[in-house]
């Protein structure tokens, strides 16, 4: 019979760091609010949240970095909004912080979430921040939770191993 491993969204004892964008705020605002609050549901307390703002998304990934080689979170959750524009910046942007989260996750084996929206307009990056299509600050803590458990009981049946 196939070991199999999940991990549960249990904050008790956990210590999370959230990186969010200061642009699009409007929306950023909203999924850290729905990010913190989902956190502290699942038993996070207040002391063990940080957050790190930061100018824009671009800027989301080397942060992320610094905060998981620290070694003081159990988790770091990215919050962003990306509104498509007129130029193909939207695309650039998209990408490299896509690949820059998913490389501090690989580089560090701490579980890092991408919470950055990237959205066609402001109404839909909305509606993903605690409208009709969900609350994707919320899902992040979640996920967040649910790594960071998966990583720890994965670590600890390599240690029982012999």
């Amino acid at each position: 019979m196939a070991i199999e491993f999940r991990g549960e969204p249990d904050g008790k004892g956990k210590r999370v760091a959230i990186v969010v964008s200061k642009f699009n705020e409007i929306v950023t605002r909203r999924l850290l609010e729905g990010c913190e609050k989902a956190l502290r549901e699942q038993g996070v307390a207040d002391k063990d949240i940080t957050v790190a703002w930061v100018p824009g998304s671009f800027e989301i990934p080397a942060t992320a970095l610094l905060l998981a080689e620290s070694d003081e979170h159990d988790a770091i959750v990215c919050l962003g909004a990306v509104v498509r524009g007129e130029t193909p910046h939207f695309d650039y942007i998209c990408r490299e912080v896509a690949r820059g989260v998913a490389d501090v996750s690989l580089e560090t084996s701490v579980p890092v979430i991408f919470g950055v929206l990237t959205t066609e307009n402001t109404d839909q990056a909305l509606q993903r921040s605690g409208g009709k299509v969900g609350h994707k600050g919320v899902d992040a803590a979640r996920a967040a939770l649910e790594m960071a458990d998966l990583f720890r009981r994965l670590e600890e049946s390599e240690d029982d191993r012999p």
